[in-house]
């Protein structure tokens, strides 16, 4: 193993999207119990800070691997489209328009049965943002289009938040 390795490298992966996370936990498992410290007891402290040192990159790598936005968002930036979230929040109009929209739902719910429907259709719009976003990197290989998919991604995580801490105020 090489610390310099990529998570795909280093998970023997090919670079792409479309991963199968029952392959992805595998070899988290098979490589987590190859690098595990108590392996290297016999060799001594430094041995097992090194152990120790590639079980923290292993899980870094598994944590960016198993979830899908976190793994377009770091296959965007090995091909050099950071996402940039911070500085760069610009959206199509018509996905500020849904946002907007969601917002206004989300602040006149007053019953439960009303946030599921919201929440099912804020899932069903992380679904189809994923399916682009795989499409983008595995077949058309547009890394910057991918990265705004991601960053818009971003604000459906935020709202599947709101949509729960609203849920969590109903209930009280």
């Amino acid at each position: 193993m090489n610390l310099q390795s990529d998570d795909f490298e280093l998970f023997g992966l090919e670079r792409r999207f479309a991963q199968e996370r029952s392959a992805i936990d595998a070899r988290w498992k098979e490589l987590q119990r190859e690098a595990h410290p108590d392996k290297f007891a016999a060799q001594g402290a430094a041995a097992q800070r090194v152990a120790m040192q590639w079980s923290v990159r292993i899980n870094e790598a598994y944590q960016r691997l198993k979830d899908p936005m976190r793994r377009a968002a770091y296959l965007c930036e090995l091909h050099g489209a950071p996402i940039n979230a911070e500085d760069n929040t610009a959206m199509p109009a018509a996905f500020l328009m849904q946002q907007m929209e969601w917002r206004e739902a989300l602040e006149e719910a007053r019953a439960e049965s009303e946030l599921d429907a919201l929440d099912d259709g804020v899932s069903q719009a992380r679904r189809d943002a994923l399916a682009h976003c795989g499409q983008l990197i595995d077949q058309q290989q547009d890394y910057a289009g991918a990265a705004r998919q991601v960053r818009a991604l971003m604000f459906i995580a935020r709202f599947a938040d709101d949509i729960e801490r609203r849920r969590e105020q109903l209930g009280q």
